[in-house]
Formats: structure tokens, sequence, C-alpha cells
């Protein structure tokens, strides 16, 4: 059966947490502004925005009014590869 198609947020939000992981975007690093990401990503700003909201609901960045957002938290195995589970006791 094949994939169903990922909305385009979902997508970005992927992409930042995949830099996340491998430490491109090391904790207290501050994400690109929103502008600045439209044209990186080649996505309207709407899909930015709603790519944050994604990666703070998966508590890996924090938005500070004002300021901006920054990277608070790394991203945790899925649980879906056997691989990556903890073995049986």
């Amino acid at each position: 059966m094949s994939e169903l198609p990922r909305y385009e947020y979902v997508k970005l939000a992927d992409a930042i947490a995949a830099d996340i992981a491998v430490g491109k975007l090391p904790q207290g690093a501050a994400l690109p502004g929103e502008r600045a990401m439209t044209d990186l990503h080649g996505v309207s700003i709407g899909t930015v925005r709603r790519a944050i909201v994604e990666l703070r609901k998966r508590g890996l960045v924090a938005t500070l009014p004002a300021k901006g957002t920054y990277v608070i938290g790394t991203p945790q195995p899925s649980g879906d590869d056997p691989e990556e589970r903890e073995p049986d006791a």
C-alpha cells in the first residue's frame, strides 16, 4: 500500500526536526525568521507558521514574543522502527 501524501507544513517540520536531531540546530539556537524561512524553503508564511506550531507540539522549539523561536529539545525515536526499540528484559 502506498504512503499517504504529507502536508507541506509537516514536511517542513520534519526537515527542521531532522536538522535538530543531527545537531545542525543545537539546543538554544534560534530558528531563522518566518520570512527568511519562506525564502529558504520555498513555502508560504502560513506553512512556516503551521510548521512552527507543529514543532512546539513536539516539544522541540519555544517561541518568545518579539524575540524569535528557539530550539529547546531533541526529537525522540518514534518507536515505529524495531531497531530503535529497547530489548525486552
